[in-house]
This record gives structure tokens, sequence and C-alpha cells, in this order.
């Protein structure tokens, strides 16, 4: 073993039936085990010593070692799979890290897939993650050795999209505690649609943050080494308010707004999300509120417009008998006092009916639409906003279908009676008590997006929702069961077409991500080619 400068060690592990070179700093027991992991090919720890000091520095334990045929470690590059990186990193974990640490994981690249692989083998452990340019991998590849670039590890990494289903993303889905993204400027090597994937993962429950440097590459270990101030304000977001899972802001807000004498004794991530993360809060009393919190880098941005919209809806809901919604408990439009932009409602009752279409659930739908609409309000929404335009449908997909529908768009908006709009009216924004026999409408949440517009709007949207999730049939014929319920107003002929293909050709081509949050709720049924599908069918029914 010899001394290092910065304060560390080296000194190698066996592991595999070869010698992996690692480095230490920091006292043992710190703070938490900082777990440093390099990238692939000319990848080694060397670049993440100034990364395992700023750590140590803050009272950590930090652990950075070179994976077999890296660095100073023996073995051969081509022999290494994902499989025995992962393996290597829990050894060198499990020997060298107090078996009582908490886990703060930081991989780079490549070891995208490996933190997420401990993540899965570690948690609830793993109390922070850093992810730096992240790859992540197709099932198949975990096991297969790297090669020399000519074998099927290859292959399978060169083959369009196999990386979509990664178990690695699943992984990330379910962590709830802090991560943070570091995405540079410019990468040659990840595409952007792997990092918008796993940022979508990252952003279901964890405490996430997103960390831009616009002048860095994909080499972000030499980015860091050669930037102290980025290093630092990594290591600083991994830390902050570490002991309770990056969320110790948003905690201490939520508990000042509570009734006198009461406090939360749990907290349960809600399904069904997609631009906010949603926490059922149960109280030592047995009421339950929720919060809602923007954490997504777009929907933050947007957020004080979004959740200020949101708050005053729910204030005028309170006095509108025929629309169940949440009450407002408070609101923190801009993070100032929350780790995101946050607001605190009561819980409704009852459970989304995503299964098997009911006809009397369906006929509930279209009988509290007809409600909403009625809500004459003393201030006026903002107006409403279109989704999608010609030009941006004709850049996702082509062909005469799609063409034709674009056609009916490419005109100036018809006229109409504006009238109140939900604006994300569908069966995951509606909640229903009863058996099957006698099933009644409990609730209707998520009012981010409230507007002013044509009542043709809320209709169109319901009956997309509708027909990707139960076959074009059911989208089609939900105007009807709407009028039935004494709904009026509604354009006829050309004008109706129009917002109902406004509607459905802004999920053109990837319907498959309105669903993700469906699919968390139990319909595993929508797959991609059965949503694209559907969406294809229901729009070429529209035309005819």
């Amino acid at each position: 073993m010899r001394e290092l400068s910065l304060g560390q060690d080296e000194f190698t592990h066996a592991c595999d039936g070869e010698r992996l070179s690692v480095v230490r700093a920091g006292a043992v027991p710190g703070r938490a085990t900082a777990v440093l992991l390099h990238g692939a090919g000319t990848g080694s720890k060397a670049r993440l010593l100034p990364l395992a000091a700023e750590f140590a520095a803050q009272g950590c334990h930090a652990l950075a070692f070179d994976f077999s045929g890296h660095g100073e470690s023996a073995g051969a590059l081509a022999e290494l799979s994902l499989r025995r990186r992962y393996e290597q990193a829990v050894s060198v974990i499990d020997t060298h890290a107090p078996a009582d640490s908490p886990l703060i994981l930081v991989g780079f690249s490549m070891s995208g897939q490996t933190v997420a692989d401990l993540v899965r083998h570690y948690s609830p452990r793993v109390t922070a993650l850093g992810l730096g340019a992240p790859a992540v991998y197709a099932p198949d590849a975990w096991d297969l050795p790297f090669g020399t670039g000519d074998g099927r590890f290859t292959e399978i990494l060169r083959t369009p999209d196999s990386w979509r289903a990664s178990p690695a993303l699943d992984v990330l889905r379910s962590y709830e505690g802090r991560a943070v993204l570091v995405v540079p400027g410019t990468d040659s090597v990840i595409p952007g649609a792997v990092t918008e994937a796993v940022q979508d993962a990252l952003a279901t429950r964890a405490q996430y943050t997103r960390l831009e440097l616009p002048d860095a590459e994909h080499r972000l270990g030499l980015w860091f080494r050669d930037h102290p101030e980025d290093l630092g304000e990594l290591a600083g977001l991994l830390l902050e308010g570490l002991e309770e899972g990056g969320w110790s802001a948003t905690r201490a807000w939520t508990d000042e707004r509570l009734p006198e004498g009461r406090t939360v004794v749990n907290s349960c991530p809600l399904k069904g999300g997609w631009s906010s993360q949603m926490r059922a809060l149960g109280l030592d009393d047995g009421t339950e509120l929720v919060l809602r919190s923007f954490v997504k880098p777009f929907y933050r941005r947007h957020a004080p417009a979004l959740l200020s919209r949101e708050a005053a809806v729910l204030e005028l809901l309170a006095d509108e008998a025929g629309v169940p919604a949440p009450g407002l408990v408070a609101v923190d439009v801009s993070g100032q006092h929350c780790d995101h932009p946050s607001l605190l409602m009561t819980k409704l009752p009852g459970r989304l009916r995503m299964d098997a279409p009911d006809p009397a659930v369906l006929d509930l739908l279209a009988a509290q639409l007809v409600r909403i609409h009625a809500v004459v309000p003393e201030q006026r929404p903002r107006a409403y906003e279109a989704w999608t335009w010609p030009e941006r449908v004709r850049a996702a997909v082509s062909g005469g279908l799609w063409e034709r529908a674009v056609e009916v768009i490419e005109r100036e908006p018809p006229s109409y009676q504006g009238r109140f709009l939900h604006r994300d009216y569908h069966p995951g924004n509606v909640l229903f008590t009863g058996e099957n026999a006698e099933p009644r409408i409990s609730g209707v949440v998520d009012w981010v997006e409230t507007s002013w517009g044509p009542a043709d709007l809320d209709v169109a949207h319901c009956s997309t929702a509708l027909a990707l999730l139960h076959g074009p049939e059911h989208g089609l014929a939900f105007r009807a069961r709407y009028e039935c319920q004494g709904g009026h107003g509604l354009a006829n002929g050309p004008d109706h077409l129009y917002w109902r293909l406004l509607d459905a050709l802004a999920y053109a081509p990837d319907a498959a991500k309105l669903a993700q949050p469906w699919r968390e709720l139990g319909r595993t049924d929508l797959t991609p080619e059965v949503l694209s599908g559907r969406l294809e069918a229901y729009v070429g029914a529209l035309l005819s």
C-alpha cells in the first residue's frame, strides 16, 4: 500500500481471479461511502480521484477502482462484461465499505448501467446516485463479453433502440432517493433519446436534479478533473439533504402546513403521474394528503404558472358541488421553500378505472365532463393552447393517412363558444368508488392545464385516451355519450373533426409515452405496437 496525494490510499483487491486497483479517501466510517465508477474503453479511476477527494473533504468515505482490463487492474478488457463489472463493484463495496454505511453511487457512461444494477442490489441503502452521460443496455447484453468490436455484444449495442428494454430504466423508475443526472453540451457517444429516457425514469420517484454542462463533452471525468467548480457543484448536489434522501426542505415545508398537532407518519408514491411526482402522505390521525412536486426540468420551469393555475382552480371548485376536486392546503409555486415546486392538497377517496370498458363508467365520465363544462368562473382561466401543429406532425410521421389528417388541421381554428375546460380529462384523472354494479365518481384530479376554450377539446382528449386504452370504437363513441348526458355546443362536421384530430395528432408517433403511467397502473398490454396501431386506426376511422 502506498500513500497518494490528497490523503488517498491505493491498494489491490482480489476479485474474480484478478487484481483490481482501488483508491480510497476519507475517514472510515464517514458520513456515507461514495463509490465512483468509470466508463468503458480508456476510462479509469485516475480521472475520478479529484471527485473522491471532494467527497472526502465533505466528510465521506470514498472508493474508486479500475474494472478489470482498465487502468492499473489486471485482466483483459475483451473478457469483461456488464455482469462482471457489477460483480466486481459488489465485491469492492462489500469488502471496503462499512456494512452500515449509506451509499452514494456515481457512474459515468457504461457505469450508468452498473449503477442501476447496484441500486437493485443495495436498495434502500443507496441514498444518492449520480449519473454522468449514462448508458443503459438491452438485457441480452448483460452477460456477454465485450469482445473486440465484432461480437454479439457489439451487435446488440448497434441494434437501433435495443436499449429501450433495459431493466436499468425500471430500476431507476423505482428509485426514491437523491439523483443527479449530468448532461454534457455535446455527446457523440450517448444518443439524446437515451439521456431523456434516463431522465424520465429518474424523475418518476427520485429527488431529481439535472446538471447541465454546456461546454463539456462525453468524457465527463476529464471535465470534472479540470473544472473543480463543477466538480464541487456535483458533490454538493449529491450530498444536499442526504440524511433524508434529498427531501429535507419539502418535508420541513409540509410539516409547517399541517393542522396543529398533526405529523406525517408515512409517505407513498402514487402511480399514474407523468408531468409531476405525486405522493400520498398519511397523518397520525388517519387522514391523508397528496403532495404534487414538479421535478422534470421542463415542468419545473413552467411550475409557477401551472401550480398557480391549479391552486386557483381548486379554490374555485371548492364551491362547485357537481365537481369533486381536491381541497387546496398550501402551494410553493417556485420551489422557494421546497426542494421542488410543490402543491399540497387533500386526498380524495376512490380508485382509477383503467380496466375493461364498462358502459356505466363511460357514461359517468361523459356526465362528469358535462358538469365541468357548466362551471362559470368569475374570472376566466387562460385561453387553451394547442398541443401540436401541422409542421410538427409532418416532421414526426409520413404517409398518406397522416398527410390527410394534417390537411384537416392546416387551417385557422373554427369559431367556438368558450367553456371552462379541464383540458386533460381522461380515465387516468378520474376516481371512482362503489362496486362494479354501482360505480360513482368520487374525484377529478390534475387541474394544472385548466383553460377556456371549446368543449370539443375536452371531448376530443377523452376520446383519444379511450381509443388508446380500449380501442378506436370507444373513442369514436364518446361524443354521443357526452351529448346523451346533456352536453351541447359541440361543433359539427369538419369543425368537430378539426378538434378531434388536433388532439389525436399530438400523440403521433409516440403514443407509447402517453401510456407509460397507464402501464404502471396495470395495463401492461399497452405495448408501443398496440398503441401505435390503435392511434393509426382511430385517425383513419375519424377521416372515414
